[in-house]
């Protein structure tokens, strides 16, 4: 055991330089999405699919790190699967999801917060008999950091040594007390308060949106006839149906029950815009609709735990709640890449076969949710073999960029960049031999051409490498957009060749696909190391 610690030890401290973060973090969500993704294989191996024939073990386990890492790569029709089988693929979703893993993040923070507060400060008080106050009152009081302090000219005050937190539940205080303490425990315990509240609001937060959104498409499902039809032909149930796609969009996942994605669902303009806003609302919007969520309640609850939660986001360290400033460039880039998506898309593909038999409006909301899951969720309601290069080139742009790509015209210095410009332009050797996220993709894409180099030259209308670098950024991205496979594309036409609706990688290699995991996980995890590449001067 000392072997394994002192290893461990020595073994943060080499990669710290690596991953600018605590390395105790990384390891420990990595390990978290490799359980995920290995009790979702056990679930789906176990379990019974609607067909006789059964998805090959390395399919399975390809579609469990898809759904883990919300990245909704396909290998596997999606109607293949039970029932059984897609409610285990929602709960990974949903768990695989970035807002459930930053609730994760903080209730382990808060009880981190509190054990470090207990230690380091002893948390100890003064206990006065004299000029007393309700203990419900003093419970408040501690709480929100505005306990008074006793008369220490009393000589008659009778003096004791208490645990804060038997204050803070109530336990072992006599009544009528009076608590005094210095000003380094009182800002201590309003960031452990504020912790917990933010824990609640980020937990609150995701069910209710959970549950709105699966309301809301049961009811268009059940009262309008063709969306109805359609998920009776193919007979998947209206319940699962609504809560796996509320929880794959707002998880930024992109599977559908269907075969077909929402393609069979692009003339249902109402079914889509009640999903579009999940898109933004667990992605990039996240950020920005959380800091909203925090000013409402502060202004209905009055509870300083929000005021300081707004006013101190830096110091809580939840990477989601940014600053005010900050937020509001958030939603102008959000917003701005979508307009200038919307435009050339719509300028591109207006009168293209692709939007054939569709009215105006419906054209209108069809390529705004289509451009809109460009960015990290995936849903398609266009074929996206069938659209122009140019566009595809775009869609490879929005989904390389991270989540919280923000247009800063103004340089914003914080005490973090500051201190980074201080450091001595000496780079230890790991830091030497980190390259940047593009440079690995460049590596994934090249791996994945030499596995793949069979296919490359017997079959290249279906194997280019457009599709695959489509493939590997969305993978890389989390976002599961795919170009598909046409048997009508072979230039040698093999007899036993079947369309299937699955994504392009279903059709490559093993090793091709155990590439793709690798970046999917890559991706997943890409915040850990987005300063990567430091070390390389291209001027």
């Amino acid at each position: 055991m000392m072997n394994l610690s002192f290893f461990g030890r020595k073994l943060q401290k080499l990669c710290r330089p690596y991953f600018h973060f605590n390395f105790n973090s990384f390891f420990i969500q990595l390990c978290y999405f490799m359980i995920l993704s290995l009790f979702g294989y056990l679930g789906l191996k176990a379990s019974k699919p609607r067909i006789h024939a059964r998805p090959n073990n390395f399919d399975l386990f390809y579609t469990s790190v898809s759904a883990s890492t919300v990245s909704s790569m396909t290998a596997v029709e999606m109607e293949v699967f039970s029932n059984s089988q897609l409610v285990l693929m929602t709960f990974l979703m949903f768990a695989g999801g970035e807002v459930f893993t930053s609730f994760l993040e903080l209730v382990f923070e808060s009880f981190n917060n509190n054990s470090h507060t207990s230690t380091k400060n002893n948390q100890s008080v003064i206990i006065s008999s004299s000029n007393s106050l309700p203990i419900k009152q003093v419970n408040n009081q501690i709480e929100l950091g505005l306990v008074s302090t006793p008369n220490h000219h009393s000589s008659q005050d009778q003096k004791q040594t208490i645990d804060v937190n038997d204050i803070i539940n109530n336990n072992n205080v006599p009544k009528g007390t009076i608590v005094s303490y210095n000003n380094n425990n009182k800002d201590i315990l309003i960031r452990s308060n504020s912790l917990r509240y933010l824990s609640h609001v980020v937990f609150g937060y995701l069910l209710v949106l959970q549950f709105v959104g699966s309301f809301l498409v049961s009811m268009y499902m059940t009262f309008i006839p063709s969306a109805r039809q359609v998920l009776r032909e193919k007979g998947i149930k209206t319940l699962t149906f609504s809560m796996f796609t509320i929880v794959s969009t707002f998880a930024s996942c992109g599977y559908v029950p269907t075969n077909e994605n929402m393609i069979v669902f692009k003339k249902n303009s109402g079914l889509l815009l009640i999903i579009l806003p999940y898109v933004l609302l667990g992605n990039t919007l996240y950020a920005p609709c959380l800091r909203f969520v925090i000013w409402a309640l502060k202004k209905i609850t009055k509870r300083e735990e929000f005021s300081y939660l707004l006013k101190n986001s830096k110091e809580i360290g939840y990477g989601h709640l940014l600053p005010t400033f900050h937020s509001w460039l958030l939603v102008g880039t959000v917003l701005g890449l979508n307009v200038i998506q919307l435009v050339i898309f719509c300028s591109m593909e207006w009168g293209t076969q692709i939007m054939e038999g569709l009215n105006p409006y419906q054209k209108f909301v069809a390529s705004l949710f289509q451009i809109t899951n460009a960015r990290h969720s995936g849903e398609s309601v266009f074929d996206l073999s069938t659209i122009s290069s140019a566009i595809l080139v775009l869609f490879v742009v929005m989904m390389y960029l991270p989540p919280y790509t923000t247009f800063m015209p103004i340089t914003i210095m914080d005490h973090e960049t500051e201190n980074d410009a201080k450091k001595d332009k000496r780079k230890s050797l790991v830091e030497c031999l980190v390259l940047s996220q593009l440079s690995y993709l460049v590596i994934f894409i090249i791996l994945i051409c030499i596995t793949e180099n069979k296919s490359l030259r017997e079959d290249p209308l279906n194997f280019n490498v457009l599709n695959i670098t489509i493939e590997v950024i969305s993978a890389y991205g989390n976002v599961g957009f795919s170009t598909g496979y046409s048997c009508a594309r072979q230039l040698k036409p093999n007899g036993n060749c079947k369309d299937l609706w699955i994504g392009f990688s279903g059709k490559w290699s093993n090793k091709g696909k155990f590439i793709l995991v690798l970046v999917m996980f890559f991706g997943r995890l890409k915040k850990f190391n987005m300063k990567g590449g430091k070390a390389w001067d291209l001027s």
